[in-house]
């Protein structure tokens, strides 16, 4: 199992970087050509949902990318700091947070539709989305 571990600054210019990074690794792990795309924009939409979460309360900490290779298949985790209410809280509700959470609906709606396999899991110390796809690693030729 080979992992790649990307870290960036919370900010959105930083998203290409990391689109492209998942791409180049998931072609190397054998994930199919006709999957790259989505790939790239299913990386870029949960790598956005991070920065737009660590900037809007204000934290710091990078933006991590984990992208994992395994025998047949290949994983893309994102994570963030930013806490995220848990079920059962009582927050009080102002329209700004509405709109972020519609946002937030929205983002993990395109990610869910791009691929088939995901899981999000979020809690007031952060959160992660972690993808995956199917790979075929490339057959080794032996001179």
């Amino acid at each position: 199992m080979a992992t790649v571990e990307l870290r960036f600054s919370a900010l959105p210019e930083h998203v290409r970087t990391a689109r492209l990074v998942a791409a180049a690794v998931a072609r190397r792990a054998g994930v199919d050509e006709a999957v790259l795309d989505e790939v790239r924009l299913a990386v870029g939409e949960a790598c956005s949902r991070a920065v737009g979460l660590h900037q809007s309360v204000g934290i710091s900490a990078p933006v991590k990318v984990m992208l994992i290779e395994e025998e047949k298949q290949f994983s893309i985790e994102v994570g963030d700091e930013a806490p995220h209410a848990t079920p059962g809280a009582s927050n009080a509700s102002s329209a700004p947070a509405e709109v972020e959470a519609e946002e937030d609906e929205m983002g993990l709606a395109v990610i869910s539709g791009l691929v088939d396999d995901v899981q999000v899991s979020a809690g007031e110390h952060g959160g992660s989305i972690k993808m995956t796809w199917p790979a075929t690693p490339p057959a080794v030729v032996l001179p």
